[in-house]
């Protein structure tokens, strides 16, 4: 299998998908790694690290050319390949590609991967890695930017998959990529389950979090809540409530980043988070639906939420899960609902599910009797 793998800048690639082949090997399997940048700077050993965007466009293109051309040659046999790379740079020349079709089509890839983060950790990624002034807003539109162009390079190459991978648990993350390029057989899926309104209950969350270490056992799992950048944008309102021209953010709430590292706040500015309230919820939006059209399956999971009088209690159903449910069902995809509350399902539940389940168990029991777990190796992975 051969992925070409990008992603904005700030992303910090090369040390992810090095994990990546790093916990290939542990599995007994040998992955590749070529760095287009990096073989770009040996092609041109008078630019200082750092530096080479700022090239002209000619020389740049013919640097990449030369990277490419190696690539491809050194990939020759090679059972299971990345290659990281960009689709599309924003410089001081504007915006402009990454790549030539021709020599992507002569690479041969299976699949494309556009890499994606939180926002606010790819902006303090990049500036704390680049000499550079770029604002959440131009993080957000290099974003779609990267996505776009990535997309279209899988349109352009038929029987290529393109996917969405977000690095959000680097464990968890690190095991997905490692199976879309190793276990590509193995089902994929996309946890579904209420996400800012949980925040402040820390019991449903472990029980979400248990729901989706489970199926990432599994499966291979997109995982919305490996990207969540609603919680930022509540928090920068509560913050001009309380008339905070800043205030401190941590990401990951829900889950944790599952490292055993202490997740740290970031300092962020209110008017700036403000400034992209739209690009968020409208990536949210884009987001969960593209991870949902990758995945071959939905397996929900509605909690049992305290009810706001003494003693009564509520399904814990957000819109969002409803018109994720929805969007797969239309979709023709498998919908799989584990339905925790006493109170019983709506049709527009019921009439709509493949199958409804009252424990995740009951869940997991039920995808091994269909033979929906793939056969894995010594390792387990």
């Amino acid at each position: 299998m051969r992925a070409i793998v990008t992603g904005q800048v700030g992303m910090d690639k090369k040390r992810y998908l090095k994990s990546v082949a790093d916990f290939a090997g542990e599995q007994g399997e040998s992955v590749d790694l070529f760095t287009v940048g990096d073989i770009m700077y040996k092609e041109a050993p008078d630019v200082k690290p750092g530096t080479i965007l700022n090239l002209p466009l000619s020389r740049l293109d013919a640097l990449r050319r030369a990277a490419f051309k190696d690539v491809i040659a050194e990939a020759k046999g090679l059972e299971h390949v990345l290659v990281n790379t960009h689709a599309t740079f924003r410089w001081r020349h504007g915006l402009f590609r990454a790549f030539d079709f021709d020599q992507i089509k002569a690479l041969e890839p299976d699949i494309f991967v556009c890499l994606v983060d939180n926002i606010e950790i790819a902006h303090q990624r990049l500036h704390a890695e680049h000499d550079i002034d770029a604002t959440l807003k131009d993080m957000m539109v290099w974003r779609e930017e990267e996505l776009l162009a990535t997309e279209l390079m899988s349109l352009a190459l038929p029987g290529t998959q393109f996917y969405i991978v977000s690095r959000g648990r680097h464990a968890q993350t690190t095991r997905t990529m490692f199976r879309l390029l190793c276990r590509p057989e193995m089902r994929k899926v996309y946890p579904s389950f209420p996400m800012s309104h949980v925040v402040d209950m820390p019991d449903v969350q472990a029980e979400i979090d248990a729901f989706r270490d489970a199926l990432a056992e599994h499966f291979i799992t997109f995982d919305p809540g490996d990207v969540d950048e609603k919680l930022l944008l509540d928090r920068a309102a509560e913050a001009v409530k309380n008339g905070e021209d800043f205030f401190d953010h941590k990401p990951f709430q829900l889950g944790g980043d599952k490292t055993g590292k202490p997740v740290e706040a970031i300092r962020m500015k209110t008017r700036e988070v403000l400034d992209i309230a739209g690009d968020i919820d409208g990536q949210i939006y884009m987001r969960d639906f593209k991870l949902i059209d990758q995945s071959d399956m939905i397996v929900s999971y509605v909690p049992e939420l305290p009810g706001r009088e003494e003693g009564k209690a509520i399904p814990g159903l957000s819109s969002g899960v409803e018109r994720e449910l929805q969007h797969a069902y239309e979709h023709a995809k498998e919908v799989y609902v584990v339905w925790k509350p006493a109170k019983p399902p709506s049709p527009f539940i019921t009439e709509t599910s493949t199958k409804i389940f009252t424990s995740v168990e009951d869940a997991l029991a039920h995808f091994e009797a269909k033979g929906m777990f793939a056969q894995t190796n010594l390792f387990g992975q």
